[in-house]
């Protein structure tokens, strides 16, 4: 590039016209003819003037385009020779031949305009191919890039447990709605608001907007947002942030959510407990019923301890999953925007998160035998007024809870339980394929479905119902399993375990499974006792 624009560089001239000293410059492509008329114009001589040029020592110089360049101190002197007078003939051959050399000298223009351009492309071409090298490793590098992503995306994605890599999409579920109404989206009827407070409510009917209104009127009815100055538009802020964090699980979704929390709900008004307890504790049932399964993964306890995911890491493989609940739950009440205990002292609040994630820690099943033996041992003398006696009840209450979609009537029960086994199919799919120990649901076509309700029945529901018939208020000289509703799914899972014990009756098809024949029948006859236990709820109540 340097040496083809010197070749474009222009020659200057000095002329030493009587004293004064004159600048021509002039381009190499200028022929004679041009650089002469140049010079009789410097001069002030007519164009078709002859002149010469002398030297300080008077040589002559040629004048064309290769004349020798001078400086300033060197100049040329000019010497006119004579003005030829030409004839008109001799001036049209004159103008012909000056034509002839221009077109001769574009020619000449040309070539050399060519080869200097060959050249100047030449280079381009050269710095384009390093140039598209160049690009090739920068994709290569994207390439690259894009598929350790893509592994990475892979390992941490919902099939191989969300928590392996991280925890909750910030930036997403927990930015607060900021465009939340001021006023009650949604009117709940009198029928609704009479049906809520029992725990034969049907889940199943109601959208989650309408249920998130439901879980605000709870706030409302036990007059905890009176009590402690919640705003209503932080408590539906809240709600929906909560709503938010809740995943698409087969099981645990933000349905169970509000399984739970209206079965608290119900237990709340069936049992009195407003009687018993402070208005700080009816809180802390309430919201800590809300949050126990936040951001669950739909993979348990004993996948996240045997796949060492960074929530078993982070917890060091203690209830990492309920840890990881009560984290969420605070991170949500973090924001400004949804801090629903803004208003509370300190030391309420202080109170409240202790109260709360005590209570969402017990939801953890392998924790059940030592919260029941506990429980056991404070029955006899059980005291409203001891505090340890009162937490270890609310603990069993949030455990009732967290099991109760089992003892609602068959028509809502049931398809929690394909939900839940679905979830656990789904883990051991994954246990399988990642080489882990399996659990006792191995997948469909493996396990029935009695199998699991019969073990929260038996292990779980019994033992609570017997247990906490002496300490609730409604269960002081009569039966606690009545008013709660638990009666019923206690004969439910008798019925179940009789129609496994009686499978011989049915026939093997051509995969080896059995057929009950008593199905129906066995149904019908629970439904019937369940409808007889409804009434005895109603009696009851009233």
């Amino acid at each position: 590039m340097g040496s083809g624009s010197s070749s474009y560089r222009p020659k200057a001239i000095y002329l030493d016209i009587d004293g004064r000293i004159q600048k021509v410059v002039f381009s190499k492509y200028c022929n004679s003819s041009d650089i002469m008329d140049l010079f009789c114009i410097a001069t002030g001589l007519p164009r078709n003037t002859t002149i010469s040029l002398l030297t300080a020592d008077d040589a002559m110089v040629s004048i064309d385009p290769t004349m020798p360049a001078n400086s300033e101190r060197t100049p040329y002197k000019v010497r006119p020779v004579a003005i030829k007078q030409l004839s008109e003939k001799e001036e049209l051959i004159q103008s012909m031949l000056t034509q002839v050399v221009e077109q001769f000298s574009r020619a000449f223009k040309i070539n050399e305009l060519k080869a200097e351009v060959a050249n100047h492309l030449a280079v381009l071409e050269k710095r384009v191919e390093l140039e598209g090298l160049k690009v090739v490793e920068i994709e290569k590098c994207k390439s690259d890039i894009k598929k350790m992503r893509d592994e990475l995306a892979a390992r941490s994605s919902r099939t191989s447990c969300p928590c392996k890599y991280n925890f909750v999409d910030a930036n997403k579920k927990m930015t607060p709605r900021r465009d939340v109404p001021t006023y009650p989206k949604y009117l709940l009827s009198p029928e609704t608001i009479e049906a809520l407070r029992k725990p034969t409510f049907d889940v199943w009917l109601w959208e989650p907007n309408e249920m998130l209104s439901c879980l605000e009127h709870m706030y409302h009815d036990l007059g905890l947002v009176r009590d402690f100055s919640i705003h209503p538009v932080t408590l539906r802020r809240w709600l929906l942030c909560v709503h938010d964090n809740y995943r698409n699980n087969p099981f645990h979704n933000f349905r169970h959510c509000f399984c739970v929390t209206q079965m608290m709900y119900s237990m709340i008004w069936l049992c009195r407990l407003q009687e018993k307890f402070s208005q700080m504790d009816i809180l802390i049932l309430m919201t800590a019923a809300i949050c126990h399964d936040l951001d669950h993964p739909g993979y348990n306890n004993t996948y996240q301890i045997n796949a060492r995911t960074e929530l078993a890491v982070r917890y060091n493989d203690i209830s990492p999953l309920e840890n990881h609940h009560c984290a969420v739950a605070f991170q949500i009440l973090a924001q400004p925007e949804c801090n629903i205990f803004t208003n509370v002292q300190p030391d309420g609040f202080k109170q409240i998160r202790q109260g709360m994630i005590t209570l969402i820690l017990a939801t953890d099943m392998a924790r059940h035998a030592e919260i029941m033996d506990s429980f056991k041992e404070k029955m006899e003398n059980f005291d409203y007024s001891n505090e340890q006696h009162v937490t270890l009840l609310k603990m069993i209450l949030i455990k009732c809870c967290d099991i109760s979609n089992e003892v609602r009537p068959m028509a809502v029960a049931e398809p929690w339980v394909d939900c839940l086994l679905e979830e656990y199919f789904m883990q051991s799919d994954r246990e399988k394929s990642e080489g882990l120990p399996r659990g006792p649901f191995h997948g469909p076509g493996q396990s029935d479905q009695s199998h699991g309700p019969n073990w929260v029945h038996q292990v779980c529901l019994d033992p609570h119902v017997r247990n906490g018939d002496q300490a609730l208020p409604c269960g002081r000289g009569t039966h606690a399993a009545a008013p709660l509703g638990i009666q019923r799914p206690l004969r439910g899972a008798e019925t179940k375990r009789r129609l496994r014990e009686r499978e011989g009756d049915g026939e093997l098809d051509g995969g080896g499974h059995r057929h009950v024949v008593v199905v129906e029948r066995e149904k019908q006859r629970c439904e019937k006792q369940r409808r007889g236990c409804y009434s005895e709820l109603t009696s009851r109540c009233t």
